[in-house]
C-alpha cells in the first residue's frame, strides 16, 4: 500500500548542453523511456506516495511528458539556475513538516533501483534524520568525498576543498539523500551562497544538521546504480546497464535467452517463464510474452500481446496493437500490424497482414496481403475460423471471409465471400502455341 507520508522531489532541471540536442535532457530515453520517467517509475515502486518533480529547461515538453507518463506527479519550475538547494526550494508548497520522508532524487540519473529508496527510508524509520546515498567510485575524481565518524557522516568534502589523505577516499557523494520532513524547509533556509559561484548547495546542509546536533547517516550503494546522464556516450552506457540489468531479470525470472547480449528489451518488456528468446530480438515497447512463447532470430515485436505456445519468426515485425492467441504461428519475413489471431491461426511465409481478424485453425499462405490502405483510409479484413487462403492472394478491405472458406492461389478478394465457399479471382490461364518470345529468338531464320 502506497504511504502517503512520503515525498520524493525529483531534481530535473538542468539544460544538458553537452547532450548536442533540442530535447530537454530528462527526456532522452533509455529502453524506449524517458530518464525522468525511470525515475518516477522507480520512486512508485518504491512506495513513494507523493512525487514533486523540478524542471527548468524545456519545462513546458517535460510538464507534457510527466502527465502523460504519470499525472499526479506535481511540477514547479526552477526559473533561475541557483544550486541544487535553490532547486529543492522551488519545490517548497508540496514540502510539509508532516511528511515522514523526503527523497531528493535526479532527472538525469536513471537507474537507481526502487530498493535503494527504501534503504534511505528505512535508515530514517532506524532514527537518523538525514540519509544520504554513497558508493565507492573506482575513480573518485571529481566527488565531493563522505567523511564519516563511525556510522555517522560527519561532512562532505568537495575535492577542490580537500586534503591529500581525504583524496584517498573512495567512498563518495551521489547527491542523493533521505531527509525528515520536519527538518527540510528549516536546513534548506539556513544553506547560503557563500562560494565562488553563489549558489546555493544542498550539500551545505550536512554540515548545517550536524551543527544543530541532528543525526545524519550514510546509505552506500552500488556505482553503476548512480550512473549519470550528460552526454551522449553517457546516455549509452546507462542504455547498456539497463540492458544487462534487464537480460539478468528476464533469466532469473525462468526465461531462456540463447544470447542474451543481443537481445535488447524496453522498459516495460514482460516475458512468461519457459519462453526462449534467440539471438538479435528487440523489443519495443509494450510488449506481453505469456508462458512458453517462442521468439526466434531477427525478429522485432512492439504494442504486442501474445498469449502462451505462440512461435514467432524468424525476421518477423509484430507492430502496435497486434494479439496473438496460444498455439499461433507466425513465421518468417511477416510483419503483422493491429491485428488479431485466433488460436492455432498459422501465417508462416512472406506475409503482411494489417486491420485484420483471423479465426481460430485459420491458413494464411505465403506472399498473402491485406490491402487495408486506399491512400487515405484504413479499412478491416476479417477471416473467419478454419478458413484456408492460398498463396500470392490480396484481400481488398474491407472484407469478409467465412469460417471454413478457401481462397484459390493468386486470387484478388474484393467481395466477402461465405463460410464454407471457395473462391476463386484471377483471370483465366490461356496458352498461345509457339509464341514463346524464347523459342522465336532461338528460331534459324530462313535460308
Amino acid at each position: 500500500m502506497t504511504d502517503r507520508s512520503s515525498l520524493a522531489i525529483i531534481l530535473a532541471a538542468g539544460e544538458g548542453t553537452r547532450m548536442r540536442s533540442r530535447t530537454p535532457k530528462v527526456l532522452h530515453q533509455i529502453a524506449d523511456r524517458p530518464m525522468i520517467g525511470h525515475v518516477l517509475d522507480t520512486c512508485k515502486r518504491a512506495d513513494v506516495g507523493e512525487r514533486a518533480v523540478v524542471v527548468g529547461h524545456g519545462a513546458e515538453r517535460v510538464r507534457s511528458a510527466i502527465a502523460d507518463f504519470d499525472p499526479q506527479t506535481e511540477i514547479y519550475e526552477q526559473t533561475e539556475r541557483l544550486g541544487t538547494a535553490h532547486a529543492v526550494l522551488a519545490a517548497a508548497p508540496v514540502i510539509s513538516e508532516d511528511l515522514h520522508d523526503i527523497v531528493i532524487l535526479y532527472g538525469d540519473v536513471p537507474l537507481v533501483r526502487a530498493e535503494t529508496i527504501s534503504r534511505l527510508r528505512a535508515g530514517l524509520s532506524a532514527g537518523a534524520d538525514i540519509v544520504v546515498l554513497g558508493f565507492h567510485a573506482s575513480d573518485p575524481t571529481g566527488y565531493g568525498r563522505l567523511l564519516l565518524e563511525g556510522d555517522r557522516l560527519v561532512a562532505i568534502r568537495e575535492e577542490r576543498d580537500a586534503t591529500d589523505e581525504e583524496r584517498a577516499i573512495s567512498l563518495c557523494n551521489s547527491g542523493m539523500l533521505a531527509v525528515r520532513g520536519a527538518h527540510l524547509m528549516a536546513l534548506l533556509s539556513a544553506i547560503g551562497n557563500d562560494n565562488a559561484k553563489g549558489e546555493y548547495y544542498l550539500t551545505d546542509a550536512i554540515e548545517i544538521a550536524n551543527a544543530r546536533g541532528l543525526t545524519v547517516a550514510v546509505e552506500i550503494t552500488g556505482e553503476d546504480e548512480l550512473l549519470g546522464v550528460n552526454d551522449r556516450a553517457q546516455l549509452a552506457a546507462a542504455e547498456a546497464a539497463f540492458q544487462r540489468r534487464m537480460r539478468a531479470r528476464t533469466l532469473a525470472s525462468g526465461v531462456t535467452l540463447q544470447a542474451p547480449e543481443t537481445v535488447t528489451f524496453s522498459a516495460d518488456t514482460e516475458i512468461g517463464a519457459d519462453s526462449m528468446v534467440e539471438p538479435n530480438v528487440v523489443f519495443g515497447p509494450g510488449v506481453t510474452l505469456g508462458e512458453g512463447v517462442r521468439v526466434r532470430a531477427f525478429s522485432h515485436l512492439e504494442g504486442v500481446r501474445i498469449e502462451p505456445d505462440v512461435t514467432v519468426g524468424p525476421y518477423a515485425r509484430i507492430r502496435p496493437g497486434t494479439t496473438i492467441a496460444s498455439g499461433a504461428r507466425i513465421g518468417n519475413f511477416v510483419e503483422v500490424k493491429n491485428a488479431d489471431l485466433g488460436p492455432g491461426a498459422k501465417v508462416n511465409h512472406l506475409t503482411y497482414i494489417g486491420d485484420a481478424s483471423i479465426g481460430a485453425g485459420s491458413n494464411i499462405g505465403a506472399g498473402t496481403i491485406t490491402c487495408n490502405y486506399d491512400g487515405r483510409n484504413k479499412y478491416r479484413t476479417i477471416i473467419g475460423e478454419g478458413s484456408f487462403i492460398g498463396s500470392n492472394s490480396s484481400l481488398v478491405a474491407p472484407v469478409t471471409i467465412g469460417d471454413q472458406a478457401y481462397v484459390g492461389t493468386g486470387s484478388v478478394i474484393t467481395e466477402d465471400v461465405p463460410s464454407g465457399a471457395l473462391a476463386i479471382a484471377r483471370g483465366r490461364q490461356v496458352n498461345k502455341p509457339d509464341r514463346s518470345p524464347a523459342r522465336a529468338a532461338n528460331k534459324p531464320k530462313a535460308g
